[in-house]
């Protein structure tokens, strides 16, 4: 299975399938093709059925129950094929490091993975470790969930005593710029239940996530020559600048885990006559959420009032909503994926995610679908690595939890 997974997830990331937030297409680029058209030959040719690929680029495919029983739910495995927008997918040149012996990695003549910021290193010792080159990221987000649900379906197709309901798979586009799932049809798809394979390192098992808004503040100024701008100019970046000043600095993404909420300021620009500036806001409690979200509106208020109406323009747009509460109505399914973790030799360690996945959006949708550990670290970046080991104990959960579905039904 670890030469398996290893060839094929070499395969996948040496294939730029980078998403673009600001691209009007769906999927935002025709290069994430490339690998959804790859993944429906290979399913195919591994032999799964009814195999598809619409022109929205999902990616579908079923195992047929080999049970003789009747009532076991279908159970589906999700991941996407995009990487992220903040950082290079071109030329991905992966390194393996065999047999890792615990010192600082290497990537390249400008970057290295030292141990003293990445800590966690230290539990792979012994282990093989996959990294870029330092010039792009690696792609494990989320190359490594779809290597291991391809190599979980192979391997029960070529173990046919392994006994199974009906088992879906899917593979999305354009999940890191927050669009993954926008016309993804769930009632065609028909699964009972899902998981995503998106998480982090090896244990992880996620059924909470960050509710999720995106602001946008557009300040209108007034340009006065600087000589007679005296009680005239209106200066909009300086105004930005106020904005970001009346947030909570403790309340960061840089300053808080777990559970805390932020805002996030990811990006601004502007002049003197106008200036915008985009925020994240991520709370896993819902009632705080809407507290971030009005504490927002109140600052646009009081800028109006103190430089006149229509200076401040704000726009509030949801993303997406924490799963929990459509998770825990069926939470037997959290408690398969927990056994089947142990039963890979694993502690399943439970939190909460501080992010969102199509896994999220979907629950909402109908189809409750909680994440699993993929394995990898770093994500969006050029110090993104995954240990082969990690990937391949992903890959028994997966084989794991569908064997588990069919024993207690």
């Amino acid at each position: 299975m670890k030469e398996t997974l290893l060839n094929r997830f070499i395969k996948y990331v040496k294939i730029d399938t980078q998403s673009d937030p600001e691209s009007q297409s769906y999927p935002s680029t025709d290069k994430q093709f490339d690998l959804l058209n790859l993944l429906v030959d290979e399913l195919k040719e591994i032999g799964m059925q009814d195999v598809q690929i619409d022109e929205k680029g999902y990616v579908t495919a079923t195992l047929p129950s080999n049970s003789d029983k009747k009532n076991i739910p279908t159970v589906a495995f999700i991941a996407h094929v995009d990487t992220s927008f903040e950082m290079s997918g071109t030329n991905v040149n992966p390194q393996i490091i065999n047999n890792y012996d615990g010192k600082d990695i290497i990537l390249d003549e400008n970057y290295s993975l030292p141990v003293s910021d990445f800590p966690e290193l230290e539990n792979y010792v012994g282990k093989t470790i996959i990294t870029s080159d330092g010039k792009t990221l690696l792609g494990a987000d989320d190359k490594a969930g779809v290597a291991e649900i391809v190599t979980a379906m192979q391997y029960l197709i070529n173990n046919p005593d392994i006994k199974h309901g009906d088992i879906k798979v899917a593979f999305t586009p354009d999940e890191e710029i927050g669009k993954g799932v926008d016309y993804f049809d769930v009632e065609k798809f028909a699964a009972d239940y899902a998981y995503t394979l998106d998480g982090g390192g090896v244990g992880e098992l996620e059924f909470e996530n960050f509710n999720a808004a995106s602001a946008n503040f557009t300040v209108k100024g007034k340009n006065i020559h600087t000589g007679y701008a005296k009680n005239k100019m209106i200066n909009a970046s300086i105004i930005i600048t106020e904005i970001n000043n009346m947030l909570p600095a403790n309340q960061r993404p840089e300053h808080t885990q777990d559970y805390e909420g932020f805002y996030h300021l990811h990006g601004m620009k502007g002049n003197v006559e106008e200036a915008t500036a985009d925020y994240l806001i991520r709370n896993h409690d819902i009632k705080e959420f809407e507290k971030q979200k009005q504490y927002l509106s109140d600052i646009a208020e009081f800028l109006n009032k103190k430089y006149g109406e229509q200076t401040v323009t704000l726009t509030i747009t949801d993303s997406y909503f924490n799963m929990r509460s459509k998770i825990e109505p069926v939470y037997h399914i959290i408690e398969i994926a927990k056994e089947a973790i142990r039963q890979a030799g694993v502690e399943p360690i439970v939190k909460p995610i501080r992010g969102g996945t199509d896994g999220a959006r979907l629950s909402y949708m109908g189809l409750p679908c909680p994440n699993i550990f993929a394995g990898g670290h770093n994500f969006h970046s050029r110090f993104e690595y995954v240990p082969l080991e990690s990937m391949e104990k992903a890959t028994q959960v997966v084989i794991n939890i569908v064997k588990l579905f069919e024993q207690k039904h």
